[in-house]
């Protein structure tokens, strides 16, 4: 073992560091960070400061004081989650030879299936925020295209065609282009002859010209998912809608995989079962 005398602190630094390298997304990063901190203020209590002081014990106590406080079984799995690589990284640095988040296990939880929302839902939520143009213009390039919320957020002026928009790489996710059918142009078109006009490049930007910051986006949403009597959504369901949607419309699973940006087909593959046991009814890109 090195007998570098850093302490977990100035680790917990380095890999927050190493994961801003390897680039990992801004939101991923964040709740390593703040997991990693959660732990070492509850050790902190036994005076662990070095990472060969940190033991099994400490982490399933971890662990137990969490489910005390009433995180969710989710909650603490990707907690545990982010310890666990925490421990790897520490190993990789020589810091310690074995993990003790190693056999610390996981508690059970069952994953709820993406939110599908059905015709007559889309279909409310269009109606409810066709009067508020920028709002309208989201939910349809949401819709319509699947694209996700920070690369909606992270478009320019500059990134936008006629019939497509150019995603430009997005932390750890590729560039790609996404065609625009004639909803999503329309919708887009309204939005940018009443855009303010302001210095900044961002497509959708606030009355003051600022831009439309991801959490404004979804407060806005979920306003309109809440007037539109839509339970238990969010805006991330709009993304899920469109890929089931033309799943069951019969569009080829390479082709949905390649426009919504998955890096792998089989995070496509899993709306198959979705599909099937809801049975969603085919809807073509100009329907949704």
């Amino acid at each position: 073992m090195n007998n570098n005398p850093l302490d977990l602190q100035t680790f917990r630094a380095q890999f927050v560091a190493d994961l801003k390298t390897k680039g990992r997304s801004t939101a991923t990063i964040l709740a390593y960070s703040k997991d990693i901190d959660q732990l070492l203020e509850f050790v902190k209590k036994d005076k662990v400061i070095s990472p060969e002081n940190l033991t099994t014990e400490q982490i399933e106590a971890f662990k137990t004081s969490l489910a005390n406080d009433n995180y969710t079984a989710k909650s603490i799995s990707r907690k545990l989650n982010s310890i666990k690589t925490f421990c790897r990284f520490l190993i990789s640095l020589e810091a310690i030879k074995t993990s003790p988040a190693a056999p610390v296990t996981h508690p059970k939880y069952d994953i709820k299936p993406p939110r599908i929302l059905t015709k007559m839902e889309y279909r409310s939520l269009r109606d409810v925020c066709r009067d508020d143009v920028r709002v309208y213009a989201i939910v349809e390039l949401l819709l319509q295209t699947g694209i996700r919320i920070g690369e909606l957020a992270n478009l320019n002026l500059e990134d936008i065609d006629t019939d497509k928009l150019a995603i430009r790489a997005y932390e750890s996710h590729s560039q790609r282009q996404v065609p625009l059918n004639k909803a999503a142009q329309q919708s887009l078109a309204a939005y940018l002859k009443i855009r303010p006009k302001t210095k900044s490049k961002t497509a959708f930007v606030t009355k003051t010209g600022k831009p439309f910051l991801i959490r404004n986006i979804r407060t806005a949403i979920d306003r309109f998912f809440k007037l539109s009597d839509i339970k238990d959504a969010k805006v991330n369901d709009l993304r899920h809608t469109f890929i089931a949607h033309q799943l069951a419309s019969g569009t080829p699973l390479t082709l949905i995989s390649k426009l919504v940006g998955h890096k792998r087909l089989s995070t496509t593959e899993k709306y198959l079962e979705i599909v099937k046991s809801k049975e969603i009814a085919p809807a073509t890109l100009e329907e949704l």
